[in-house]
């Protein structure tokens, strides 16, 4: 770990606006991880380690044999994803609460970001009732927006975090599918046709993702050509 000042969070003019963030609570939360010299590349790389374990849960629903063991692991993987989004909400703020900063700080914000995303959504894919394929495409159109998100940097413009399929959004449907898979009776959970819950999930984010791809080449295609015309 460098021992240099760090960052894990892009510029405030450039952050995904959470509305969170504002919380009393997230405030004093992040105030005191501030006040004990908390790392913010550090939260970054647990939140990192959340995201794996969340896709080591979510995958053992396919292979534990105990009905309560199976549920607990659902539960388990939901939790690790929202454990996962509290500390990219907490890295940033950290960062700049602590008024510390260096160059290596956005690649601590957004490679961990990347594994967590591959990560979950693979392991979503080897959970039960669930398609591996579907989880690979889910996982590479995941980073594949958040690689049009940095181009669009890159060739002039800025961040842009425009959905339908931002990470929120694919995190707030993983979560909601476990704790369905985890609460409800097998009878009651959503089907269509052969497809279980969390292949559904998938096939939305998937596709959500490449919605989302497209709007933001879009947008940003047309903030490089306002700026050269």
């Amino acid at each position: 770990m460098d021992s240099e000042p760090t960052s894990g969070e892009p510029p405030t003019g450039e952050r995904r606006p959470i509305a969170s963030r504002d919380l009393p609570v997230m405030q004093r939360i992040a105030a005191w991880l501030v006040r004990h010299n908390a790392s913010a590349n550090d939260i970054s790389l647990a939140g990192m380690f959340a995201g794996m374990l969340a896709g080591i849960s979510l995958a053992a629903t396919n292979y534990l044999d105990s009905p309560g063991l199976v549920r607990a692991a659902w539960l388990a993987g939901a939790t690790f994803v929202q454990l996962r989004l509290l500390a990219n909400l907490f890295d940033g703020m950290v960062a700049i609460g602590s008024g510390k900063a260096s160059p290596v700080g956005e690649l601590y914000n957004e490679v961990p970001d990347r594994v967590s995303d591959a990560a979950t959504l693979i392991g979503l894919g080897f959970a039960a009732a669930s398609s591996p394929a579907l989880g690979y495409l889910a996982a590479i159109a995941a980073v594949f927006t958040a690689y049009v998100r940095a181009m669009g940097k890159i060739v002039g413009g800025t961040q842009d975090f425009c959905g339908p399929m931002a990470k929120p959004q694919r995190m707030f449907l993983v979560t909601v599918c476990a704790v369905v898979m985890a609460l409800l009776p097998s009878g009651w959970r959503p089907q269509w046709q052969t497809l279980g819950l969390p292949d559904l999930v998938l096939a939305v984010i998937f596709t959500g993702c490449l919605v989302t791809s497209i709007r933001r080449l879009r947008r940003a295609a047309r903030t490089v050509r306002s700026r050269t015309s």
